[in-house]
């Protein structure tokens, strides 16, 4: 499988923050949208930008809030007309940085079932602060957009019957 650059990176050094926090500030520049809108599979992106506040609880553990906003276009499903829609979502993550291990131990992962609240694990402190944000707005967008008002009507079907296979075999069979 290609791996695929994602159309925006922010990173930030998590082992510069302070107790006190900060707050960023991450928002796509004009040439950043049409690969934003190409990477997510649809028309145009017109605005994409989000402030994310970070705070640290531990040395290698991290709270992640951000509050994302975007304007997309997208074709309608029925019409093919654009759909403009706004995404606005609130985002909140638990970083938690993975133990350095010696390299000759394999650590073996293991998953909780229905277990949401698990700090994510990172690797580095240097963290993608657009990476959470590019996952929470692909999951956003509307798979099956409609212009307001417009809805579906199918085709109408005739109103003979066709004859099914089984029917002709029974009327060649009646026939002998």
């Amino acid at each position: 499988m290609k791996h695929i650059e994602p159309p925006l990176q922010h990173i930030f050094d998590l082992s510069d923050l302070s107790q006190a926090g900060a707050e960023v500030v991450v928002e796509a520049s004009p040439e950043d949208l049409p690969k934003l809108a190409k990477w997510a599979g649809i028309d145009s992106v017109k605005r994409f930008t989000a402030t994310v506040g970070l705070r640290r609880l531990s040395q290698t553990r991290f709270n992640y809030e951000a509050n994302l906003t975007a304007d997309v276009v997208q074709s309608c499903v029925v019409t093919l007309e654009p759909v403009e829609s706004r995404i606005s979502r609130e985002i909140a993550r638990e970083l938690q940085q993975a133990p350095r291990l010696p390299q000759e131990t394999v650590a073996e992962l293991t998953l909780a079932a229905g277990d949401d609240d698990v700090p994510e694990t990172i690797l580095s402190l240097d963290y993608d602060l657009a990476a959470p944000l590019l996952e929470e707005f692909v999951l956003a967008i509307d798979p099956y957009p409609r212009k307001p008002g417009v809805a579906f009507t199918p085709p109408v079907e005739p109103e003979t019957p066709q004859s099914s296979p089984f029917a002709v075999l029974k009327a060649l069979k009646d026939r002998d």
